[in-house]
C-alpha cells in the first residue's frame, strides 16, 4: 500500500461556504494561479500518486459554515477519486485542517487519540494532543506549557487485504518564520521564541511516538514538520533540530526516513527538498526539506518500503511528465512525500 503526505497550500480558499468547489477563473490565493487550475492540478496529482492513503496538510477549514469532510468529500467525487472518504481529528481555527483521503477498499480509518488529557499544569509524560504540554525546553529549570495550534491527527489503520494494523499520527509543527517582526533585533527573539514552541511540539510527538514503540505498536508518523536537519542556524541554540527529536536517538527505536537521513550525513552533497518558495528579496526560488513519511523500525523491516519525493525537477519522471510537473507547480508550493509497504 502507499501512504503519503501532501500540503496543499491554500486548499480552503477553493471551496465556498457551502463547501462546493470554486471552479471559475479568479484567482486563487496561489500567485498566478486560477482556483479551477489549482483545483485541477490538485486532482492531477492526486491520481497520480494514487496513495491509499493521504494526509492532507492544510486541509480545508471547519468553522463558521465550512466543513473539511464536506469540502474534501466534494472534491473526491468531482474528480472521481478513488480516495473518497476522508477522517480527520481535532479542528483548529487556523483555517489549516490535518485530514486523510483514503480508499475505504483498501484500509479502514478511525481517529482513535491516546493519552493522559493534560491541562499543563504540571509534567505530564505523552500527553494527548488537543491538551497541553508542561516541559523545560531551554533547559533553566523552569518548565512552561505548550499547545498545539494544529493538533496532530492521530488514527487507527487497517490494511484490509492483510489485516495488518498500525497507527498514524499527522502532523503540521509550528513554523519558525518570523512575519511581522520589526527590526532584526524583534526578528531574532521571535525566531528563538518560534523555535522553542517547535521543539517542544516535537519532543512532545516523540513522547507519543515512544509510548506506541513500547506498546508493539506499528507506527507511521508524516506530514509538515516545518523543519530538518541542519536547516538554519538557530539550531544551534538547541544542539539538535525537530525532525531529529521526532526520529529518536536509540538504535532499536529510531523511526526510519532516508531523505532526513541523507541531510543528516554531512558528507553527502545533496540537496533534497520538498517544497519550494519564491523569496522576493533575490528573486529566486529556496528548496526546503520539511515533509517527511516516518515509520517505526517493525514497519520498516517487515514491508521493504520505498520513500519517494515528487518533486517536479527533481524526479526525472515527474520532470518528464510535463502534465504532471505543471500541476505539482501549480498545485501547491510542497509536494507529496510517499512510501510504499508491502504488506
Amino acid at each position: 500500500m502507499r501512504i503519503a503526505t501532501y500540503n496543499v497550500e491554500w486548499f480552503e480558499a477553493l471551496f465556498d461556504k457551502d463547501n462546493n468547489l470554486r471552479l471559475d477563473q479568479d484567482g486563487s490565493r496561489r500567485y498566478d494561479v486560477k482556483r479551477a487550475d489549482q483545483l485541477n492540478a490538485i486532482a492531477h496529482v492526486m491520481q497520480r500518486v494514487d496513495a491509499d492513503i493521504t494526509l492532507i496538510v492544510e486541509a480545508p477549514n471547519t468553522g463558521g459554515t465550512q466543513n473539511t469532510i464536506a469540502a474534501l468529500k466534494s472534491f473526491a467525487k468531482h474528480y472521481d477519486l478513488r480516495q473518497n472518504a476522508v477522517a480527520m481529528g481535532y479542528t483548529n481555527d487556523t483555517h489549516q485542517e490535518l485530514a486523510v483521503m483514503y480508499d475505504p477498499f483498501v484500509v479502514s480509518v478511525s481517529h482513535d487519540p491516546l493519552g493522559e488529557l493534560s491541562d499543563g499544569s504540571k509534567p505530564a509524560v505523552a500527553p494527548r494532543f488537543d491538551g497541553s504540554f508542561c516541559y523545560d525546553v531551554d533547559v533553566d529549570g523552569k518548565a512552561e506549557v505548550f499547545k498545539f495550534s494544529k493538533p496532530p491527527i492521530e488514527l487507527s489503520v487497517k490494511h484490509l487485504e492483510s489485516g495488518k494494523d498500525f497507527r498514524l499520527i499527522g502532523v503540521h509543527t509550528k513554523s519558525k518564520t518570523t512575519h511581522g517582526a520589526n527590526g532584526p533585533k524583534e526578528e531574532l527573539a521571535m525566531m528563538v521564541e518560534n523555535r522553542r514552541k517547535q521543539l517542544a511540539q516535537c519532543i512532545w510527538i516523540r513522547q507519543r511516538a515512544e509510548a506506541h514503540l513500547a506498546a508493539g505498536d506499528p507506527l507511521v508518523i508524516l506530514g509538515d514538520f516545518n523543519d530538518g536537519p541542519g536547516v538554519n542556524e538557530y539550531e544551534t541554540l538547541f544542539a539538535r533540530s525537530g525532525v531529529e527529536i521526532v526520529l529518536g536517538d536509540n538504535d532499536a527505536t529510531r523511526l526510519m526516513e532516508p531523505h532526513a537521513a541523507i541531510m543528516l550525513d554531512p558528507r553527502q552533497a545533496w540537496s533534497l527538498s520538498t517544497s519550494r518558495f519564491y523569496i522576493s528579496k533575490f528573486k529566486r526560488y529556496l528548496n526546503a526539506l520539511l515533509d517527511y513519511v516516518m515509520l517505526s523500525p517493525d514497519l520498516a523491516q517487515t514491508t521493504a518500503p520505498e520513500w519517494r519525493i515528487w518533486h517536479p525537477f527533481d524526479d526525472p519522471e515527474c520532470f518528464n511528465d510535463v502534465e504532471m510537473r505543471e500541476a505539482l507547480l501549480n498545485a501547491s508550493d510542497h509536494f507529496p512525500v510517499s512510501a510504499d509497504l508491502n504488506f
